[in-house]
């Protein structure tokens, strides 16, 4: 599977409809924040200056992004992870991985040569950019901000940049590299749609030096975020107790999960409580006895014995999936 949460392959593999599947293949809330009824003229105008500036202010708020720093929103991370390679000065990137595999795809197309490592201690000196998941994808490996902005520097003194894309960061205090952002050259990534459950409304952030910011901003143009994502992302962003309980909620469901894959068998070997990675000896079987009762989790090319489980939504769904992995 190159991604989770399209259940096309599924369905053509397998049959049935898309309402048959329990779909445990994201990482993505299964909770989303509640969309009340926008104004008609987000739908019906351009979206305004201001509606962006509202955005952005509480995206700093929220994300507690330095005065010194720049933020710009995009349509998504993923377009600002195929737009920053062709930003970026020339020169091979070091990929910290096993990880979300579009950031070496994008770098790499842009002609940028790839230099896979499993850890920032194994940057090669021809490097002059790294890259890092932080809270990682698929295992949840978290690397100290203190570690990166050390990274940062050794880049910095090469001409390139960090990128730290931090999609999954709103479910763990204390991880972020944002208060480096204004000093060095670190690009933070972060999504919108997988914390706040609305994938959909494709909306991402760069948090950086100003003049990568800005950089980021011109060949995005104008309109980079329709007016229903601004609306919707500044309402959100500004809610911190709805943050803060989901925070709890996901945590302890994440902790059910964990007994019901365990209880089948399953060795839970990191993730974070948007998502958990588990080790199985038939791990293509269970994946294939699971695909045969409409049930979807995430299996990967480099490894046979590995699967990610996101969360279910509720005690149904995680008795569904109880009965399904049973012997």
């Amino acid at each position: 599977m190159k991604h989770g949460g399209d259940l096309t392959q599924a369905m053509a593999e397998f049959g049935g409809a898309a309402d048959e599947w329990l779909d445990l293949s994201t990482g993505i809330n299964p909770w989303p924040y509640p969309i009340r009824k926008l104004p008609d003229s987000a739908w019906q105008r351009l979206p305004a200056r201001a509606d962006e500036q509202a955005l952005l202010a509480a995206a700093r708020a929220t994300y507690r992004v330095p005065e010194g720093a720049g933020i710009v929103a995009a349509g998504g991370t993923q377009a600002l992870i195929q737009l920053l390679p062709r930003l970026a000065k020339d020169g091979a990137v070091a990929v910290v991985g096993p990880t979300y595999n579009e950031h070496s795809a994008a770098w790499g197309d842009a002609g940028h040569a790839i230099a896979a490592i499993g850890d920032l201690a194994e940057l090669p000196a021809h490097a002059t950019h790294a890259v890092i998941v932080n809270p990682n994808n698929p295992d949840g490996r978290i690397v100290d901000p203190h570690r990166l902005a050390e990274i940062a520097a050794v880049l910095q003194r090469r001409g390139g940049w960090l990128v730290v894309d931090e999609a999954f960061a709103d479910v763990e205090a204390g991880i972020s590299a944002i208060a480096s952002c204004g000093r060095l050259p670190i690009v933070v990534l972060r999504s919108f749609g997988k914390f706040y459950g609305l994938a959909g409304v494709r909306l991402g952030f760069a948090i950086s030096t100003p003049d990568i910011a800005n950089s980021i901003r011109t060949l995005l143009g104008p309109w980079a975020v329709s007016g229903p994502a601004l609306h919707v992302g500044t309402k959100a962003l500004k809610d911190a107790p709805w943050a803060m309980q989901t925070r709890i909620q996901l945590a302890a469901q994440a902790i059910k999960l964990d007994g019901i894959l365990q209880d089948a068998g399953f060795a839970v070997i990191g993730g974070t409580s948007l998502y958990r990675l588990v080790r199985h000896r038939e791990a293509l079987a269970v994946h294939r006895k699971l695909a045969q009762k409409r049930i979807w989790c995430r299996s990967f090319d480099w490894s046979n014995e590995l699967l990610r489980f996101g969360l279910p939504e509720d005690a149904k769904a995680l008795d569904r999936l109880a009965a399904a992995l049973a012997p």
